[in-house]
Parts: C-alpha cells; structure tokens; sequence
C-alpha cells in the first residue's frame, strides 16, 4: 500500500554526563565508561569486588561527557526531523533519573546558542530544509503539553491548570481535546511559543536537582505540505513531531520530597512504571496485552511505542558511583527498548488537514476578488440607494464614480436657481451614496487583508529545485557514509568478540602437559568470570525488583495518606 514500509526498531542512544561540582567535592567515583566508536556503556559496580567485571551495554550510539549538542543533535534528531517533513510521524524522548541531563538533551541553553539542545536545533532545521524546498507549500503549527500529577495541562492556554481530555478515533488516534494549536512561519515565531509555554511549566527544587522538572513535556510540531505529484494533481502529506521531556524517575530518599514534592514523585514515578511495563510488553513474545491505558504519558506516546512512528530514546545517566542501581535501571529499559519494532508510514492525503482548509480558503477568497475585479454589469450608479444591497465594482469603475459624484456636487452648488428641497433631496442622495462607495471601499480592503492574512499563514519553499535536489543527495551521501562507517565499527567489534569466544570452544594441541594446563586454567579462569558475572547480574535483577517493590509499596502508602 502507499506509503507503507517495512517495521523498524526504536534507535536508542545513551548520554551520559560529566560529574557534577557536587559529586567531585564529595570525592564520589566515576563508575561509567562510554566508548563511542563500538557504541558500549560499562558500568562498575561501587561494592564489588575489583576483580567484577564492568557490565557492558550496547546500543545504536553513546555519548560520553564531552560531546557536543550539535554533535548529538545530528546524529539523533536531524533524521527525525527531516522524516517529519517528508510526512512521516516522529518522536523525539529523553529518559533517565532526576538530574541526569534531559532537559539540557532537550533544550539545552539558549545562550550561547552552542549550547542549544534538540528542540531549538528541530527549529531550525524545519525552517532552513522549507527555505530549501522548491514548489511547496508548508502549514507549521505547535502545540505544548505537560503531563502534571496525571493530568493533562494546556501550557498555551490562556489558564493552563485546567485539565484537558484525552480521546481516540480512527483517523487521529490519540489526541487531547481542545488543545491550543499556533500557526508558526519561522522559527523565531516558534521558539517564542516554547518559551511561553515554558512559563507556566512545573518545575520544583529537590536535593537531586535545583530545577527539577515536576511535569512530562511534549511540544508537537505538525507539518503539512503540499506538492504536484506525478498524476499532475497535488497532493498533501502531514507529519507530526513530538518532541518529549520525560520527568525523571527519584527515589523519596534521595529527593528530600515531602508535601507537594512527595505527592508529583508518586505521579511521576507511577507513569515511568507504566513506560517501563510497556516497554517490557512490547518486547516479551509472550505478552498479548499492551498496557496502554495505564497512564496518560504512556497512552500519548501509544504511536511512538509500536505504531506509525519513528523514535528515537535518549537515555541520560549520571556517572557517579551513588546512583549506581539508577544507572543500570536506565540502561536495562534502554535495552529493552531496543527492541520495539514500529511500523512508519508517509501521511499522504489525510482527511483532516488544516493546510487543505487553508487552500480552500485562499481560493476562495481569491475568487471573490476576481469576481469584484470583472463584474460586467456595474456601469454606474443611477437609481442607487443606500438600502440596496452594494455591487461588485472594479477599481477603475469606483474612481469613475468618484468623480461623478464630484462633478454633480459642484453642478449642485452652482446651481442657484434650484429649490431648496430639491437641493437638499439631492444632497441627500449624493452622501446615501457616497457611503455606498466607503463600504465597498471597505469591504474590498476587509477582503484583501483576509486574503493576505491566510497566505502568509502558508510557508512557500523558494530554493531552486536542482541546487536544492544536488543538496540533500549530498547530505544523504554523507549520512549514509557516517552510518555505514559506524555500522562497520560495531560488526568487527561483534566479530572480535565471537572469534574470543570461537577460542575458548577450540579443541587445541598441545606441545606439553605443563601448557595444556596453562591453556585450560585460562580457560577455566574467563569461564568462571562469566559464571560470576551471570550470577552477579542475577543478584543485581533480584535487588532492582526488590527496590522497585518497595517504591511501589511506599508509592502507594504515600498515595492512602494524602486521600486520607
């Protein structure tokens, strides 16, 4: 079918960021190693013994503390957003412990602008890729959410504390009632939206973090455009881009949470459960049930997660030897998450598009003008009154009226012998039909600034179709090298590692009995440190399952309390 393509997987990527000023106080141990060229995280554990090996984790890429946002911008969310505007859906997500860098993955700073994180950066390109385009209409608009003790929050509108609905239908799917929407032309005009919304965001002090975000954000950019096809007519196609600031998951004593605090961590920590058992869901062969609608995070992010979406998660873990069990926590889900397959599709045609509307409209418009411009049957104005409904006049035809009316006011005056009711009758007449001529002036001008107003709500691309086309193959080609080099990294490491293990499995010759002996203590030896390492892995499931029993026993003592 059109536009169909076959299942791909969630690409997950790891950042992990540098220490912080706290932590290098504390003298706390740095227990994770990135290596960005095989795309492995290892991770020690603080209160092992030094012989344990690192748990290694790999994934699409890793980041360690160095790297920059224009860095992780590319290589995460700048396919995304170019998917997005070919009419694919996309969605963006950071995921991670309270202060672990989401918001700064997301954001970032907006000054230095090198600091800037993915959702500015998304600006940007959206806007620089339509600039390139050639023979093209766009219809940009954003829309901003944040998920708050799980309700839904309008952080455009005008009260952004009432609660909105969620609904479903065939066609949208998921989608929130009655949210505002702002039709952007640039992305200045969009950044503006980000930051009004940002205003009435809820963030809160806690001992892990100074700004902790207390919310789920989503900022969702939708992109319509419209192009002639090869059948000669034009088509439109529409993608969404979900751009997500996940709140991060806290333990009560770490966080210092009580009150307000304590009430938003159980939320919290309610809905990041729920994703993590979709997650597990969507992955287990076994399960046949998807739990969807336990949480409202988990049933806007339903499309993201298995459907007509491309995703990206962005894992952000800290280095530090005190959120050890945090650390492997994420990096577990991350793994996991691996594994989702979603089935991405082109928009192409949908029935509910504002961009069609706008067309229809523009048209529309564009008609009643022209109709005003070639009416036939205006000649003038005899026998007209105030009370008749006004003609369509051109230009032309109005300045000519004009001046009739100027002449006859000057005959008038110079006429003296004419009677004084009949000068006033006339006078009269004269001014019924001045005003005639003011509303028509009127509403000619009320209609070209309708018209004007609707066409610059539509953004047109103005590059020059080969240079544009030469452009992004170049791009492609370059991508596509980048990728295809670091696929190539990751396969000889893989290949190292089975050789290793072809090694261990080999029945070998030996001169002596002193070196088969030799050969096969070490054998024993990288044998046994996997059996440790399996059975430490054990351990460590066992304690996290432990420990997330224990929060969801806490969470829900915590919940009892407040009703009571």
């Amino acid at each position: 079918a059109k536009g169909k393509k076959d299942p791909e997987c969630v690409k997950v990527v790891v950042r992990c960021r540098p220490m912080s000023r706290r932590e290098v106080e504390d003298t706390r141990q740095q227990i994770v190693s990135i290596n960005i060229d095989t795309g492995e995280v290892s991770v020690r554990n603080p209160e092992s013994d030094i012989k344990e090996a690192p748990k290694p984790f790999t994934f699409d890429q890793v980041f360690d503390s160095n790297c920059e946002q224009e860095h992780v911008f590319q290589t995460t969310a700048q396919p995304i957003v170019d998917s997005v505007l070919q009419g694919y859906n996309g969605t963006v997500f950071a995921y991670g412990q309270t202060g672990t860098g989401k918001t700064h993955t997301m954001e970032g700073l907006w000054d230095p602008p090198e600091q800037r994180g993915i959702i500015p950066r998304s600006f940007a390109r959206i806007f620089s890729e339509i600039d390139d385009t050639h023979d093209q209409n766009f219809l940009v608009r954003a829309s901003f959410l944040e998920i708050y003790n799980e309700e839904v929050r309008d952080l455009l509108a005008k009260d952004p504390k009432n609660k909105l609905d969620l609904k479903e239908d065939n066609d949208r799917g998921v989608y929130v009632k009655d949210l505002t929407s702002y039709v952007v032309k640039g992305a200045t005009e969009m950044e503006n939206v980000l930051l009004a919304g940002k205003k009435n965001r809820s963030v809160g002090a806690t001992l892990m973090n100074q700004d902790s975000s207390r919310s789920h954000s989503i900022f969702t950019i939708v992109i319509e455009s419209s192009a002639e096809g090869s059948d000669g007519s034009r088509h439109i196609r529409a993608g969404k881009l979900n751009l997500v600031d996940l709140a991060g998951s806290e333990r009560q004593s770490k966080t210092g949470a009580t009150g307000d605090r304590l009430k938003e961590a159980t939320k919290i920590n309610l809905s990041l459960s729920a994703l993590g058992n979709v997650i597990s869901a969507l992955v287990d062969s076994k399960s046949h049930h998807i739990p969807y609608r336990d949480s409202k995070l988990t049933r806007l992010l339903q499309d993201s997660l298995g459907g007509n979406t491309k995703t990206v998660m962005v894992a952000n873990i800290g280095p530090a030897d005190y959120n050890y069990d945090e650390t492997i926590s994420t990096l577990r889900y991350a793994n996991r998450a691996k594994n989702i397959k979603n089935k991405p599709k082109i928009n192409e045609d949908p029935k509910d598009t504002m961009l069609r509307e706008f067309q229809e409209e523009i048209a529309r418009l564009k008609s009643m003008l022209e109709s005003q411009q070639n009416d036939p049957e205006v000649r003038g104005v005899q026998g007209f009154t105030g009370q008749e409904m006004v003609k369509q006049m051109s230009n032309k035809q109005l300045e000519n009226i004009h001046h009739e009316l100027e002449e006859q006011k000057l005959a008038l005056q110079a006429a003296e012998d004419i009677r004084e009711e009949e000068r006033d009758r006339a006078e009269e007449e004269i001014r019924k039909k001045e005003q005639a001529l003011a509303k028509e002036r009127h509403a000619r001008e009320v209609l070209a600034a309708q018209l004007q107003a609707m066409q610059e709500k539509v953004v047109v691309g103005s590059a020059n179709a080969e240079e544009a086309r030469r452009r992004e193959e170049e791009l492609a080609r370059a991508q596509m090298e980048l990728e295809r080099r670091r696929e190539e990294q990751q396969r000889l490491s893989e290949q190292l590692r089975e050789q290793e293990e072809e090694t261990l499995a080999m029945e070998e010759k030996y001169a002596s009995i002193q070196e088969e002996v030799q050969a096969k203590t070490k054998k024993l030896k990288k044998i046994w440190t996997r059996y440790e390492q399996a059975r430490a892995e054990a351990e460590d499931l066992r304690r996290e399952n432990q420990i997330e029993r224990e929060d969801l026993l806490q969470t829900i003592r915590d919940s009892d309390q407040s009703i009571k």
